[in-house]
């Protein structure tokens, strides 16, 4: 009679420790993958004219975990806004008299706000420091704000950026019988 003969330990001991790694690494914690963020957003020119009197009162920006933000604060006659074109160019021009406005980045986009930054009784808004309008230090993709001034009815904002970078704009309004206006807002993507 034939016996059969016994697996010896040490194969199976190894074919159970690949089993237990395959397992712990599909269960592992989720916070130590990264963010899947699905942006599809493009990096082609947005502009839109909704005819929207405003004016600009201020800029701020902020980071999220797939983009950084800037937002355009905007008052005025209402709470809706929606008047803009941004765009990649070689080089942003100040408003009025067509100065190149140096950036830190590899791209730079410039952010037209077809809103002044004044209104009958003087200036709205005006930057302490037009080279650093806001700090960006630490950001992943932005790297300056610069104020490019405002003319005719429009103001301009410089944004440096790490490189050519999908990004996207929209605007939200702002709260009825409060002193928040509608913001412009403007997300550029960590990566593709």
């Amino acid at each position: 009679m034939k016996q059969s003969r016994p697996r010896p330990l040490p194969t199976l001991l190894v074919v159970l420790t690949a089993v237990a790694a395959v397992v712990v690494g599909l269960v592992g914690p989720a916070s130590a993958a990264a963010p899947s963020c699905g942006i599809t957003w493009g990096s082609l020119p947005r502009a839109q004219d909704s005819g929207d009197r405003e004016v600009l009162t201020d800029v701020r920006a902020g980071r999220h975990a797939c983009y950084d933000r800037l937002v355009v604060d905007l008052g005025g006659e209402d709470d809706h806004f929606g008047s803009y074109a941004v765009r990649y160019v070689r080089q942003v021009t100040e408003d009025g008299s067509g100065h190149a406005v140096a950036l830190r980045g590899g791209a730079a986009l410039q952010v037209i706000v077809k809103a002044p930054a004044y209104d009958e009784h003087g200036a709205t808004y005006l930057p302490a420091n037009p080279a650093e309008v806001v700090d960006v230090t630490g950001f992943s993709t932005f790297r300056q704000v610069a104020w490019a001034g405002t003319f005719e009815g429009q103001s301009t904002i410089g944004l440096g950026v790490r490189a050519t970078l999908p990004f996207r704009v929209f605007f939200l309004t702002g709260a009825p019988y409060s002193d928040q206006g509608p913001r412009l807002v403007l997300d550029v993507a960590h990566r593709w």
